[in-house]
């Protein structure tokens, strides 16, 4: 409701500068001024909207390192080269779907972040420093479930800091690459057992056409139709997705 009524004060805004236009021969003229604030408020609202605008812009980046995003896509993307569509579904189908299933696995921590760390600190009941570390602690809790140790001892070790004794005692900014490469390892764990299957019926079109002499053929256009009956036939999708949910329990 609120973004409908800013989309419609700004529609009436523009009607009513345009009707001023077409009135007079001079164009109304919009700056932005630099001044100063006789209101703290004025100055904590001006944080609040670059704070914003700063989030919206590593939204990507916080997406793809922090959340299961990774694991998701990389899996879809192997899925499709094993069966061989190398088009479809297209890349705006497969990264809309791994962005819905992120926001499905992650909705508890999510939830958790919003409740004890958001809210609190938009209601001013907690400083931006307080607010962030309340916050983070979700996150990290969900990375350090999927995380596996040697990866950590990675980088524990290349950044030259001592052995920590908790969980606790780990850097964020060690935490996430770990995190970022044990993603990896597993969605191509899952992949590899994903091209199993399609690769035994690539191996067994290419014989018979070999054996059949039809050398000038290319196995993939014989073997793709098959590749997709089988997935069908499997309810390749419904598999695939339990799959990837069950591996974030």
């Amino acid at each position: 409701m609120k973004l409908l009524k800013i989309v419609l004060i700004s529609m009436m805004l523009l009607m009513v500068l345009g009707n001023t236009a077409s009135a007079q021969t001079s164009l109304p003229k919009i700056s932005v001024e630099v001044d100063e604030s006789e209101d703290a408020k004025d100055l904590s609202v001006t944080l609040q909207i670059l704070l914003m605008l700063t989030v919206l812009t590593l939204a990507p980046s916080i997406i793809i390192m922090l959340t299961s995003f990774v694991r998701i896509v990389v899996v879809f993307s192997f899925l499709r080269h094993a069966i061989g569509t190398h088009q479809m579904p297209p890349n705006q189908l497969l990264v809309g779907l791994a962005l819905i299933l992120t926001v499905f696995i992650m909705a508890p921590t999510i939830s958790k972040v919003n409740n004890e760390a958001l809210q609190p600190y938009l209601n001013e009941e907690l400083t931006q420093e307080e607010a962030y570390d309340i916050g983070i602690e979700p996150i990290r809790t969900f990375m350090l479930k999927q995380v596996r140790e040697k990866d950590l001892a990675l980088f524990v070790s290349l950044s030259g800091m001592d052995k920590p004794e908790t969980q606790a005692d780990l850097p964020t900014y060690l935490i996430i690459p770990g995190f970022v490469i044990s993603e990896l390892r597993t969605a191509f764990q899952i992949s590899f057992i994903l091209f199993i299957p399609f690769l035994i019926i690539d191996m067994v079109v290419a014989s018979v056409l070999m054996a059949m002499g039809m050398l000038m053929l290319p196995p993939i256009m014989v073997s793709l139709p098959f590749k997709i009956l089988l997935f069908v036939l499997v309810d390749g999708w419904y598999l695939i997705v339990k799959s990837i949910m069950a591996s974030f329990n």
